[in-house]
């Protein structure tokens, strides 16, 4: 046994050795690949932060903020019905106790979104069971608003989530606690669709890139792929072993995030393939606290977000359509508890300071916006063009008439590169497209028409013709191109 020891232990050391070393090649080679291992949060100064607004106590598990590189909307608390503020992003600071606001709601407001299209328009919900258009004048309120361009009514009970399409900027959906979804057709102002697939009260919505399919989370504990426009569900995964809280479309990778709390009272997140919902791609715990997980996703940068409801922490992740999936960075800390969390578009970070994302995080206790830029650190003084590629703009990509019809179609983008150092008053600067980019606007702004839904009306119809002057043009283009190449032909022979 002795001579046999002796004999093959140099070999059991080099095989050793060289497992070793394979190990550590294959862990190096997998961080140096990522250009974003080095991602670190910083915290907006006091000058950058807005204080003394009178953040709502609603224990509903929303984010109770909405931003764009316009204006920054918080819903506050309010007697006799509900309401939020809008405040120009370029004036930071102490609030006024008697800052003007939205309230045309009976009840207390339940989610805001800003339209991705148009930086002056806004939708929420509450709990009076309407959904509410709105158009801020461009410099903010300079009183009550309590009058709607729009005022969208079909649910029975309170109508908790809205979320607008991504690509097509006249089709919004919400959802009540009647377990309803109801897709609307803003440029006439009705609901065309309900989806009535869900037994119990929807948790969530998420839209995929160009729009064609919805995903849901539900009370009922199962995960839903939905085709908008029939209703139809495509795949239902059951999370009988889990509850799932949210759930996030993954860019154009086909997967599916959702975070939730798994049988052992530990809060977890599982990556699923949209086509295929019989089992979890891979599932992870993250930590054993009660407050709600809420995923972001950066399809730019394929990074995923994660921050508590109650935590002061912000996990951040890179996300890959290969093993492991999901490779863990870093990790914001603060001893602040967030309650909620408004995001930016990508076209209103710092570009010039490699600004990849930007939270707004609502301290209740403090009463308290506090802007965190996520920043990728590098020295160069030239455009970043790895870490910004082409994002999604301003410009509707179809009608919701072609949309209805069956019609998808990508978000039409946009570079950020003009956006280089391009200085902000307020100290967290914009991109050039923080100004409004929708033609259709300009031009009405010396029209008068009899109502606000006509102007309304008229704003998507604008639009409309605006995109499709673009393609007839883009056609005209093609058709000199062929011209050209014809008549060289000619020429040659």
């Amino acid at each position: 046994f002795e001579s046999l020891k002796i004999r093959f232990e140099p070999s059991v050391r080099v095989f050793e050795s060289k497992r070793r070393k394979h190990t550590e090649m294959s862990w190096h080679s997998m961080y140096k690949s990522s250009k974003f291992r080095h991602v670190y949060g910083k915290a907006g100064s006091r000058e950058q932060c807005y204080e003394g607004i009178p953040i709502t106590h609603s224990v509903h598990d929303n984010h109770f903020c909405a931003v764009n590189p316009k204006f920054l909307a918080v819903v506050t608390e309010s007697a006799g019905g509900g309401a939020f503020l809008v405040i120009p992003l370029h004036k930071p600071g102490r609030i006024d106790p008697h800052h003007p606001k939205v309230c045309g709601h009976q009840g207390s407001v339940m989610d805001i979104k800003w339209s991705p299209f148009m930086d002056n328009i806004i939708a929420s919900s509450s709990e009076d069971c309407t959904v509410r258009i709105w158009q801020i004048p461009d410099g903010g309120l300079r009183r009550n608003m309590t009058e709607a361009l729009m005022i969208l009514i079909g649910h029975s009970r309170r109508a908790g989530l809205i979320e607008w399409h991504p690509t097509c900027s006249g089709i919004l959906l919400s959802a009540g606690h009647d377990c309803k979804i109801l897709i609307w057709n803003l440029e006439e102002g009705v609901a065309v669709k309900m989806i009535d697939s869900h037994p119990d009260v929807i948790l969530c919505m998420s839209f995929n890139t160009d729009g064609s399919l919805l995903a849901t989370s539900c009370k009922d504990k199962k995960l839903r792929i939905i085709d908008p426009r029939s209703g139809k569900v495509l795949r239902e995964a059951d999370c009988k072993s889990s509850r799932v809280n949210r759930v996030v479309f993954l860019g154009n990778l086909k997967r599916v995030l959702t975070t939730g709390v798994s049988r052992w009272n530990t809060r977890q997140i599982a990556l699923w393939d949209q086509e295929d919902l019989c089992a979890p791609i891979t599932e992870e715990e993250i930590d054993g606290l009660s407050g709600v997980l809420f995923p972001f996703y950066d399809a730019d940068t394929h990074m995923l977000y994660l921050a508590g409801k109650g935590d002061g922490n912000i996990r951040y992740y890179e996300v890959s359509a290969e093993k492991p999936f999901l490779q863990f960075l870093m990790e914001f800390r603060s001893p602040a508890p967030q309650k909620g969390l408004g995001v930016m578009a990508k076209r209103g970070v710092d570009v010039s300071e490699c600004e990849i994302f930007r939270f707004y995080k609502l301290v209740t206790l403090k009463g308290l916006v506090e802007p965190i830029s996520m920043i990728v650190p590098r020295r160069s003084e030239t455009y970043q063009e790895d870490i910004f590629p082409m994002t999604a703009g301003t410009e509707s990509a179809l009608s919701a008439a072609e949309w209805l019809s069956g019609i998808d179609r990508g978000p039409l983008l946009i570079s950020l590169k003009e956006a280089y150092k391009r200085p902000n008053p307020a100290g967290l600067r914009a991109s050039k497209w923080d100004r409004r980019t929708v033609k259709g606007i300009d031009l009405l702004e010396n029209l008068t028409p009899n109502t606000d839904k006509e102007l309304l009306k008229m704003v998507f119809k604008q639009q409309d013709e605006i995109r499709k002057l673009k393609d007839e043009l883009g056609e005209k283009d093609e058709r000199i191109r062929q011209l050209e190449l014809e008549l060289k032909n000619l020429r040659n022979t």
